[in-house]
């Protein structure tokens, strides 16, 4: 039993390792490839909370897409940095994740040392 439940601690910890460096990476690359726009706060959908964000791509389009920033001035403007390739994708200058990404990485990091001693242990049982 010490097995199965370090083998799903271990996985579980992994997965929030993973899911903190695709954050990571993902800031990373859309600061560097990515274009600048301003962006004009406009107010949530309805039913929704976080804002909207409408900005103008090199090429013309107007997009419209919601913050990742859960709280900005309704009518006030945010430098973003968006994908050329999926301008829906962004990251609001001063307002990165990456203290979030982090600590998915750090607290993934921890939960699979912590899943390795019974996962060890249960297989040592084993032999």
């Amino acid at each position: 039993m010490q097995i199965v439940f370090g083998a799903v601690t271990v996985l579980g910890g992994l997965v929030a390792v993973l899911a903190g460096a695709y954050g990571l990476r993902q800031t990373r690359r859309i600061r560097r490839a990515g274009h600048f726009a301003i962006a004009v706060v406009k107010p949530p959908p309805p039913g929704g909370e976080r804002p909207l964000l409408q900005y103008e791509t090199r090429d013309g389009r107007v997009m419209e897409t919601v913050s990742p920033v859960p709280r900005l001035p309704e009518g006030s403007s945010v430098r973003l940095s968006y994908d050329p390739a999926d301008p829906r994708e962004i990251v609001v200058d001063g307002h990165e994740r990456t203290g979030v990404d982090r600590a998915f990485v750090s607290a993934g990091l921890v939960v699979t040392v912590v899943g390795l001693g019974p996962a060890v242990a249960g297989a040592a049982g084993v032999l």
